[in-house]
């Protein structure tokens, strides 16, 4: 599943198609009325974590990845039929293969809140903070997990963070100290943004210190990993140098 920094190069690499109007649309999504979208011109392409969306005039188109979700620019797929495929009046197509396809109407900020948008500039850590201390129950890996405390984050950022910070992923997000709540916000952004700027030079693989990995590189020894949390989602810690924090104190 893409995460945020990855929408946001989506979103950089089709910023060309702003302006233009559709003159075809088709695919498979049954969420779609593709009539209506010939003749519309697109106001803007934007994200929200992992959304990718299409503004146009009349609707917003949103487009979620999923799992296997990827996407072509002036190109297509063999053998793959599309979810959608726009074509443009001055040229040029787009099109979304094994996606969720939505058509969302009227203001978009009445759909999202921008301020729990990692990648976002509108994005404040002060309402982070302030939704953790309200769910203190939450596991650590769960709370990064959640789209909207943390929009955009996926589990590479979950598992980087967590171990970067020392935190172990079973830690309950009211038993961190303050100053490691705190670090663990700061980090979820700034981690992203490093992603960013890693996966366009095509090293993002070469920077991950835990994720998919078998040994600790700060203390030599296995990583353990389990699929945990409510999400269930893959984990990777040292069960060493990440401390696990619970209401009885650090374990």
């Amino acid at each position: 599943m893409p995460e945020g920094p990855s929408l946001v190069i989506l979103r950089e690499l089709a910023r060309e198609f702003e302006g233009r109007t559709i003159a075809s649309a088709h695919g498979n999504s049954k969420a779609v009325r593709f009539e209506h979208l010939v003749g519309q011109p697109i106001i803007a392409l934007r994200t929200w974590g992992k959304h990718f969306l299409i503004e146009l005039p009349l609707v917003t188109l949103r487009i979620h990845f999923l799992m296997f979700g990827s996407y072509r620019i002036n190109e297509r797929k063999e053998n793959s039929p599309p979810r959608l495929a726009l074509g443009f009046e001055e040229g040029g197509e787009l099109n979304f293969y094994t996606c969720a396809v939505k058509e969302i109407e009227g203001d978009l900020s009445e759909h999202y809140d921008w301020r729990v948008d990692v990648m976002s500039d509108e994005w404040k850590p002060a309402l982070a903070l302030k939704q953790l201390r309200a769910k203190p129950d939450m596991l650590a890996c769960d709370a990064l997990l959640d789209q909207t405390i943390f929009s955009g984050v996926g589990n590479i950022i979950k598992n980087e963070v967590l171990f970067r910070i020392r935190v172990h992923p079973l830690s309950t997000v009211g038993s961190l100290p303050a100053a490691k709540l705190r670090e663990l916000v700061k980090q979820a952004r700034q981690y992203s943004f490093e992603f960013l700027e890693w996966k366009k030079a095509y090293v993002l693989k070469q920077h991950w210190l835990a994720h998919t990995k078998r040994i600790c590189p700060r203390c030599n020894i296995p990583f353990s990993k389990g699929h945990l949390g409510q999400t269930r989602r893959r984990s990777f810690w040292c069960e060493r140098c990440q401390k696990r924090y619970e209401a009885s104190g650090v374990l």
